[in-house]
């Protein structure tokens, strides 16, 4: 497989897309709600199914989800696997922060 990967935001399309040597290789469609972001379907290309690219595509934007501060919603059946199965994206789904304030834990 390339090295030439690439996950990006494309809000005019309302997806994140993954890219191989600039080929189109899959894409999760969102929309936004407020705070929250709400994946409603993800695709692979067949030519690139198997080789971990939709988990690529998982990770790398769940990741730029956080560094944004959204929420959110795993409408979609991959997502919420993904999240399902990997326990570090799972507070990126929680609601609030009220168990922190009640807790009175904090960052830092």
């Amino acid at each position: 497989m390339s090295d030439n990967i690439d996950v990006h935001d494309n809000p005019a399309q309302q997806r994140y897309e993954i890219t191989v040597d600039g080929d189109l290789a899959g894409f999760a469609v969102y929309y936004l709600e407020g705070e929250r972001i709400v994946f409603v379907h993800t695709e692979a290309a067949l030519a690139y199914e198997g080789q971990g690219l939709g988990s690529r595509l998982a990770r790398q934007t769940l990741d730029d989800v956080r560094g944004r501060g959204l929420r959110v919603v795993p409408a979609c059946p991959f997502f919420r696997r993904y999240i399902g199965t990997h326990p570090e994206y799972q507070d990126l789904t929680r609601h609030g922060d009220s168990r922190r304030a009640v807790l009175g834990e904090h960052d830092g």
